[in-house]
């Protein structure tokens, strides 16, 4: 009785020892089988995530250099695919005004022939000029021998840039409808390399993850820098206007005033078209975008032509300055913009207008350029040029980082980049800010020292001069 018990128990262990055997293997098999299903996780020297011209731009310029033209580049853009430009198409309400410094860097990259050959507009002559006195000033080189600024499409700079983009394949690949779900650096995992996880859940992992991803940036947040920012309370307004212009008169004068709700600029486009940005209140940027096209029509040639109070003191302080340097008045050289005479259907929208800069814009295994980085005003149009700048400066540290033997998202290198876009940056930045701060008030006092400073600035050609270079670059 007790020997079969035994052997039962016996048998009873076997039948367990089998069971648990099966289970493991299935187990085991199942962990190969999803092992081999998920695809494993791609490795690029670098990451930009996302596009946009500078994000966009920055890629472009990498494939032209000699050092990082070999390297593995990935970008990710949020948008769709990008369908590309038609330049017999309207003009787009999304334009840039671009300074000299970003057209050499268009044209070191091979972009600038795509833009030429489709369509642009050259800004022979800026003039700004103040609402609530005579004050003025007028930007232009000697005897109009070169361009001031390039009005182009946002879309058709894209355009130029994934050309170029798109010649470097395989090495660079462009990865469209990616968001950025989270970041892991280097110096929070102990990982060799930053890691990249998409929304659909994807990830990737480079030695370097470039932040191109705007005002909102996910890599600006995971890096943990300190941010300054805030909002204007003021909204842009963009649209491109129909001008009453005669034939063979020539469009190439931008023009701004500063209005008491904000600057109201044309910018043009064509010989017959101008593209406009006027920076206001947000109840009246939301009342423009609901008028009637011509009442809208209607509201812009009044604000270029309105009288609106100025102090006595001003008046009386200008025409001091004019008389010591020699002019009759400010009047007699002021110019005034060509009669809007129409509005391209479905071209007004609106954007909030805000301020951003970022304390730092490198850490170990990730940088920021652009917005990601820097956010300011559109009434000195330099956003984009800043972005551009960035673009520049970084392409060039990372070729000799490089070169020198040194890892791509190493800190000891990439603190030249910021140090380099910080002395460029910060200086164009404040100085914005304090325009719209002081152009943002009609308090007799402040309309007093800031047509000052306009007509002194007009009056003093080497002052001018400075602030025409800083401005391209």
């Amino acid at each position: 009785m007790l020997v079969l018990l035994r052997k039962k128990s016996g048998a009873s262990t076997v039948t367990q020892v089998c069971g648990i055997a099966k289970r493991l293997l299935a187990t085991i098999s199942s962990e190969t089988t999803t092992a081999k299903s998920s695809p494993a996780e791609e490795h690029y020297d670098i990451i930009i995530g996302g596009g946009g011209m500078v994000g966009t731009t920055l890629a472009a310029a990498m494939t032209k250099n000699t050092t990082l033209a070999d390297k593995k580049v990935l970008l990710l853009e949020a948008a769709p695919e990008f369908k590309g430009f038609n330049a017999s198409g309207p003009f787009l309400n999304r334009v840039s005004a671009i300074n000299q410094s970003s057209i050499d860097l268009f044209k070191s990259i091979d972009a600038w022939p795509r833009i030429e050959a489709a369509r642009y507009k050259a800004v022979k002559q800026m003039q700004v000029w103040e609402a609530n006195s005579d004050a003025l000033i007028q930007f232009q080189h000697d005897n109009f021998a070169s361009d001031v600024a390039c009005i182009i499409e946002n879309n058709l700079i894209l355009d130029a840039v994934y050309a170029r983009v798109r010649e470097a394949a395989p090495n660079y690949k462009v990865l469209n409808k990616a968001r950025i779900q989270c970041v892991s650096l280097p110096r929070e995992s102990g990982a060799s390399n930053t890691r990249v996880q998409l929304q659909d859940g994807r990830t990737f992992s480079c030695e370097l993850l470039i932040g191109a991803d705007g005002g909102n940036s996910v890599v600006r947040k995971q890096m943990g820098v300190d941010v300054f920012s805030f909002n204007y309370d003021r909204m842009g307004l963009v649209a491109n206007l129909d001008l009453n212009i005669e034939d063979g008169c020539d469009n190439s004068v931008a023009w701004q005033r500063f209005l008491p709700s904000g600057p109201i600029a044309l910018l043009p486009l064509s010989d017959k078209q101008s593209s406009l940005v006027w920076s206001t209140t947000v109840p009246h940027a939301r009342q423009l975008l609901a008028m009637e096209p011509s009442q809208f029509v209607d509201a812009i040639n009044e604000a270029f032509c309105r009288q609106y109070p100025r102090p006595d003191v001003a008046d009386k302080a200008l025409q001091a300055v004019n008389a010591f340097f020699g002019n009759k008045g400010s009047q007699h050289l002021r110019q005034y913009p060509p009669r809007v005479s129409g509005l391209q259907e479905r071209s007004r929208a609106t954007f909030p207008l805000g301020f951003l800069h970022a304390s730092s814009y490198v850490c170990n295994g990730a940088a920021l350029v652009g917005d990601a980085a820097h956010r300011i005003h559109p009434l000195a149009g330099q956003g984009v040029n800043l972005g551009f700048g960035d673009v520049r400066h970084l392409v060039k540290t990372l070729a000799e980082g490089a070169y020198a033997g040194f890892k791509l998202g190493d800190t000891q290198h990439l603190i030249k980049y910021e140090r380099k876009c910080l002395a460029k940056n910060v200086p164009i930045m404040i100085g914005v800010h304090g325009l719209h701060s002081v152009y943002s008030t009609q308090f007799s006092p402040v309309v007093l020292l800031r047509s000052l400073g306009l007509q002194l600035t007009e009056n003093l050609p080497p002052i001018k001069n400075l602030f025409m270079k800083s401005a391209m670059g």
